[in-house]
């Protein structure tokens, strides 16, 4: 049985870690830097929490990531107390971060350099599919070290796909995000307009989303978004994080973003109006407070 490590613990982290333990039966060491929230989790779930990353990382096969940003990788990957400063060869790092293509080739290169794997494996699904295991991960790195990690990766998703080499996965999160970012906008357009035209929103929905018009979005936020609730998954600031990186990526592929780059200005509206942590449906909340 394959020993694993995992690296924060967050609201995606947590329930990730949690389900190697409970579907994937596996022997999992955690770390977070905030101590007591590796011990919850290992009140909830066993296996051990150690005092660093190195020590998390030490005789472990599959070593996970979830953590904020570059810096926070370059931190707990690449510093003094870091994982890969016990990295054994033929281990397997897999970051879930959604961070940058840049990073993701710096740490490929590192892992390399020490006869083990790297897979940027950013993920899609919010906090609910972290939570139901049903998460979605595209993977940049290695056929070999995706053929090895894809089987232990599967605990916690539904679909798991490797897109291409190192930082493939991190680009292919960028066009989610991408995607997504207009899509909400529209969604949040067309049920500001159904309730100014006093239409049964209701009916409305369970039409259209028989049609061309379906989504996600529309189906598991149409009603809160109505209601005025922004509490269920990925906050504002976090989307604006993964914007700067998408406009970082296409400063440098030269890729045209008008949309993104408006939706992107009426997400730092909504951070004014004080919805840092309002989920990303909240974009109804902008054409909500006009008369």
């Amino acid at each position: 049985m394959s020993k694993l490590a995992w690296i924060g613990l967050g609201v995606m982290g947590y329930p990730m870690a949690g389900h190697l333990r409970t579907r994937g039966g596996r022997d999992v060491t955690v770390f977070n830097r905030t101590k007591a929230r590796a011990e919850a989790w290992v009140a909830t779930f066993g296996g051990t929490a150690a005092a660093t990353p190195a020590e998390a990382a030490m005789d472990a096969d599959f070593i996970f990531s979830c953590v904020g940003n570059d810096d926070d990788l370059r931190e707990v990957l690449l510093g003094p107390q870091g994982a890969f400063s016990s990295l054994k060869p033929g281990a397997v790092v897999v970051d879930n971060t959604t961070a940058s293509a840049e990073i993701a080739r710096e740490l490929h290169r590192a892992a390399k350099s020490k006869s083990a794997g790297f897979l940027d494996a950013p993920v899609s699904g919010g906090q609910s599919g972290a939570e139901n295991g049903t998460l979605t991960v595209m993977v940049g790195g290695d056929e070999a070290d995706f053929s090895k990690a894809q089987p232990v990766i599967s605990a916690y998703a539904r679909a798991v796909t490797l897109i291409g080499a190192s930082g493939a996965g991190q680009l292919t999160k960028m066009v989610n995000q991408i995607c997504i970012a207009g899509l909400i906008q529209a969604l949040a357009e067309g049920l500001h307009f159904a309730k100014r035209a006093e239409l049964d929103i209701a009916k409305v929905i369970d039409t259209i989303s028989k049609g061309a018009a379906q989504s996600w979005q529309m189906e598991n936020r149409w009603r809160t978004m109505v209601e005025g609730k922004f509490d269920f998954g990925f906050a504002v600031d976090l989307v604006r994080k993964d914007f700067a990186l998408v406009f970082d990526e296409a400063r440098r592929n030269g890729a045209e973003l008008p949309v993104t780059a408006l939706v992107d200005q009426f997400y730092a509206e909504v951070q004014a109006m004080g919805g840092k942590r309002w989920d990303t449906s909240s974009l109804i909340a902008l054409l909500e407070r006009k008369p």
